[in-house]
């Protein structure tokens, strides 16, 4: 047997927490000395407390390892458990590490600020009116609005294709809202179209208006397109212009299986001057 000193040394559980344990009957000691009152344990124990450690890793309460402990878990269903803890896990990962990717960009971009914007040149351009082929959809927050984005690309796409119709621009997203929203987020994806379209449901023709907008060309990875946008609001700004329609992204240069580094997107803001 081994004292309750040597058994925590060995488990690495405090031997106040297996006091505790004892006292509310989740954990007892193999025997206690009637005379000393010392906790001894021994070694064909170690499984009960395995379990009670693994349980605790899933955030679940003492009670609740009481009552699973008390239903006799089989091996399986305490792996399948910690199986699905681990996934979640590593999911809450990948969202920290990609939280501390879009943060350190920010870091440079507040370092790099008259840099950055110096990389795009933002002209004032004349877009004509343009029929197209156009699907509306939400995206329920942002961490799903580029699946939601290729979706409704695909489906548009995969419609025209079924026709036999060939889009005779590039494909553009379209942000419907006023400003941009952290969850269900209103676009639409649309293919420029000679002729309209029989259409269905979701997918019609429609003829947008002609604009003046503010341009600029992005070159890389949609994770940066930020930066577009931000030379864009500036210039803006500072040439006294007001946003007057949705703001388009035209994938001018775009392969769902290439490098994302040799993505070439134009953004544009339909724009006019400010009021006085």
């Amino acid at each position: 047997m081994l004292k309750i000193g040597e058994f925590s040394r060995l488990t690495q559980v405090p031997a106040k927490t297996l006091r505790y344990y004892d006292e509310i009957g989740l954990f007892k000691p193999a025997q206690v000395d009637k005379f000393t009152g010392y906790r001894y344990y021994i070694i064909a124990q170690l499984p009960r407390l395995y379990r009670i450690m693994a349980l605790k890793a899933l955030d679940l309460t003492l009670e609740q390892i009481q009552h699973m402990l008390d239903d006799d878990l089989s091996p399986e269903e305490m792996r399948g458990m910690l199986r699905l803890k681990q996934a979640e896990l590593n999911q809450t990962i990948a969202d920290v590490q990609m939280r501390l990717s879009y943060v350190a960009h920010k870091i440079q971009q507040v370092e790099e600020e008259e840099t950055f914007m110096a990389k795009y040149e933002v002209i004032l351009k004349d877009v004509p009116e343009l029929k197209v082929a156009i699907t509306e959809g939400i995206a329920p927050d942002m961490a799903r609005l580029s699946y939601t984005l290729s979706t409704m690309f695909g489906s548009v796409a995969e419609y025209l294709d079924t026709q036999a119709v060939a889009p005779v621009g590039p494909a553009f997203a379209m942000y419907l809202d006023d400003e941009m929203m952290e969850t269900n987020i209103r676009i639409a994806t649309a293919f420029p179209i000679a002729d309209n379209i029989t259409g269905t449901d979701t997918i019609v023709s429609k003829t947008l208006p002609a604009i003046q907008a503010a341009s600029a060309v992005h070159h890389g990875s949609f994770a940066h397109l930020q930066d577009a946008y931000g030379a864009i609001l500036k210039w803006i700004a500072q040439h006294n212009y007001e946003i007057v329609g949705s703001p388009r992204e035209i994938s001018l240069v775009y392969d769902a299986t290439g490098n994302p580094d040799d993505y070439v997107t134009e953004i544009q803001f339909p724009v006019m001057p400010r009021q006085a």
